[in-house]
């Protein structure tokens, strides 16, 4: 099973060409790992784009979010490390 690193804060996904596709690399595979098998989902933001996700091994909150929102689909995924008092703000949850 897939884990995130104590140290780790950013997990970024890119999008790559291959044989005329755009397929997503390992970073997007891993953050798809994470959020399926893993993370546990809280809740979503106002806008329905950025979901928020904790890590039921060491309680950090995860934020599922699309930071290129200019390409189709909002780009590739990037999962990144929040803390609590941006948790309570953005989503409500204490």
């Amino acid at each position: 099973m897939t884990k995130i690193g104590p140290n780790e804060t950013l997990i970024t996904g890119r999008w790559l060409m291959s044989d005329g596709s755009m397929v997503g690399d390992q970073g997007c595979e891993r953050i798809e790992a994470l959020t399926y098998g893993h993370l546990v989902k809280i809740g979503q933001d106002n806008s329905g784009w950025d979901t928020l996700y904790q890590d039921p091994t060491d309680d950090r909150f995860w934020e599922l979010i699309y930071p290129q929102s200019e390409m189709h689909g909002g780009g590739p995924p990037q999962l990144r490390r929040v803390a609590a008092s941006e948790v309570a703000t953005k989503y409500g949850h204490r």
